[in-house]
């Protein structure tokens, strides 16, 4: 079982929905919103909001999450880890084209890095009426 005390800040990020359910903007439609987040500290180094009928993420909307990422840190991290229940093939070509090794992982397994932060953003949605 994975644990952020098994990491050095920027060794390892994760890529995953923040979102549980697609978030409702109105007549501009319905969204899902994509984090990287450092596996050591939870902290989370970027977000990127696509339309939720996008299957998953761009070549391009991924390189604007690294780069929002990278005003974080100076260094791409050697590991992404990407739920395997998340389509992601072209955040896998994009990582793996810069040197990062990408581990398919049980979302289960990430819930300890992650649940927290899908807890707050599902809190924050409900103050707002969104959700």
């Amino acid at each position: 079982m994975l644990h952020p005390k098994q990491f050095k800040p920027n060794d390892a990020w994760i890529f995953f929905r923040l979102n549980e359910a697609p978030i409702h903007a109105g007549r501009n439609g319905e969204f899902n919103l994509f984090a990287l987040m450092d596996a050591a500290s939870c902290f989370i180094l970027g977000t990127e909001l696509i339309p939720a009928v996008a299957p998953q993420l761009t070549r391009s909307e991924f390189n604007r999450l690294l780069a929002d990422a990278r005003r974080h840190t100076e260094k791409l991290p050697e590991t992404l880890f990407i739920s395997e229940s998340q389509g992601a093939t072209l955040v896998t070509r994009a990582a793996t084209s810069r040197g990062v090794n990408v581990v398919r992982i049980a979302e289960s397994e990430l819930f300890v890095f992650i649940g927290e932060a899908r807890e707050g953003f599902a809190e924050y949605l409900k103050e707002q009426g969104d959700a």
